[in-house]
């Protein structure tokens, strides 16, 4: 395995930094310090792993391997013929610092012991029966491609988006390209107050001569330049020392140019008593808070305008008049019961209603099951595991969002990750997984792929799309302008 450089070092440890924003108080964890491990009896062949899914989770999981043993191989199958998931597709355009990290997967990819193959949607053209037939190990770490609904009335209604549709859409996710969102009408309410609330929030009121210079789509930019929208709401259900963003992104918003914020001082009483008992990054945050609002920003014309609703849930998604679209949601307003961490909302008899013509769902992701033969615990929406071994499955693990839900940032999923990784490597150690006997790994699945009409696209394939991206991008001045289609990106990979 070849010694990691110390520019790369560098590199990753930038890009925890930079991740640990969207989170406070985010740990490294123990992951950075794993070296090889010394095996009592070493293989006679090398021990094949299939990975499933190329997203933080994934990528992760596969350095941790390849570093913590030189008999390991790691094969990574992904859906789409492009790699890195959630950091395409989920990082907002103007973070990309935070992107940096495809460096450090660049890396993994191009390791001699690993292979990646896109364009492979397992449970579909593959099993994950047949994958555990075909290697040592297979590990879960496809994501959580689900939403979490609010469950009321009128949801399904025209002007309802979720936002991870909503972020997909401004990415570039293939399954995403047709949304066209309305944005027509000049109040967006937002239900969450995490940080993808907030990217949200920002990418509708941003500048568009600041997006022009990220990744966005250029369908999004010309979108979002006719865009009628002027304020922008997010509602939570509890109050200001529990809103769940990072002052970081609160920080953004605050500095946003030509924006001003809309908030109600009712719902920020007793707020300021409370700071001298905060911790310190909770602190911070509500300071922010308790600042934004009693600034004075009266006399500001020509402003677009954002603010966080706290105390409030949805009851209802309101229809316009002939029942043709949303036009508004009712909330129930809310009181706190509890104490520190433990508070919950409790609705009142009273209840508030706001006019909008968007309404943006970011209450959550959810993961998917993957395939009949794979435990799915339905009510966490995981796969039920102990330490990333999966229940009642030898030789079946998984790590990331399917393993403990749709928490935290990329440096929570590389921590999970690395902890799979070395459950997986213990298990080894152990002979818990038998090595006694090779396995074929992708020299038996890509043939049997084959058969059934499915090509695989490999990491040199992806760079050629990533070269075509990156040419079109420069062209009209961006770092990169995405392909939006499959069947294109295949047709640059094949070339």
């Amino acid at each position: 395995m070849r010694p990691a450089t110390k520019a790369s070092l560098f590199s990753v440890i930038k890009v925890l930094r930079a991740s640990c924003r969207y989170n406070v108080g985010c740990t490294y964890g123990s992951g950075f310090s794993a070296g090889h491990r010394s095996f009592s009896s070493p293989p006679a062949s090398p021990t094949k792993v299939c990975v499933v899914g190329g997203g933080p989770a994934g990528f992760y999981t596969a350095q941790s391997l390849l570093k913590g043993s030189p008999h390991i191989q790691v094969d990574i199958y992904e859906r789409l013929p492009v790699p890195f998931g959630l950091v395409r597709f989920g990082v907002a355009p103007d973070h990309p610092e935070v992107k940096n990290v495809i460096n450090t997967f660049t890396q993994t990819a191009q390791h001699k012991r690993c292979h990646f193959l896109g364009n492979v949607h397992v449970g579909k053209d593959i099993t994950i029966q047949e994958l555990m037939q075909a290697y040592h190990a297979v590990v879960l770490s496809y994501g959580a491609e689900g939403n979490r609904t609010m469950g009321v009335s009128g949801e399904g209604l025209p002007g309802v988006y979720s936002a991870k549709d909503f972020v997909g859409w401004y990415n570039g996710l293939p399954c995403n390209k047709e949304l066209q969102p309305d944005l027509s009408h000049e109040t967006a309410v937002i239900l969450g107050q995490g940080n993808v609330a907030l990217d949200v929030a920002r990418i509708l009121l941003s500048p568009l001569d600041l997006l022009k210079k990220t990744d966005i789509t250029q369908n999004a930019l010309e979108t979002l330049a006719a865009s009628k929208v002027q304020r922008v709401l997010m509602v939570g259900r509890r109050g200001p020392l529990q809103v769940a963003c990072t002052i970081k992104e609160l920080r953004e918003m605050v500095n946003m140019p030509y924006t001003a914020p809309d908030m109600l001082p009712a719902d920020f009483q007793h707020v300021a008593q409370a700071l001298a008992d905060l911790p310190r990054p909770r602190k911070r945050l509500t300071e922010l808070i308790m600042k934004t609002l009693n600034e004075d920003h009266r006399g500001r014309q020509g402003v677009k305008r954002w603010g966080f609703r706290f105390f409030r849930s949805p009851l209802e998604v309101l229809p316009s008049a002939d029942g043709s679209r949303a036009s508004g949601i009712r909330l129930a307003v809310n009181k706190l019961e509890g104490v520190g961490d433990a508070v919950t909302a409790v609705p009142t008899s009273e209840v508030d209603e706001i006019a909008c013509g968007m309404i943006i769902s970011s209450i959550g992701y959810k993961s998917l099951p993957i395939d009949p033969a794979v435990p799915f615990d339905f009510k966490r929406a995981i796969v039920p595991n102990n330490m990333g071994r999966v229940e009642e499955t030898t030789g079946l693990y998984c790590s990331g969002w399917v393993k403990r839900g749709p928490t935290g940032v990329i440096a929570t999923t590389m921590n999970d990750s690395f902890d799979t990784a070395r459950t997986i490597l213990q298990d080894l150690e152990s002979g818990a997984i038998n090595v006694s006997v090779s396995r074929p790994g992708s020299s038996e699945v890509v043939p049997l792929l084959e058969k059934r009409g499915v090509r695989t696209v490999s990491f040199a394939d992806w760079e050629k799309i990533n070269a075509e991206e990156t040419k079109q991008g420069t062209a009209v001045g961006k770092p990169r302008e995405k392909l939006l289609d499959v069947r294109e990106m295949l047709a640059v990979a094949w070339t």
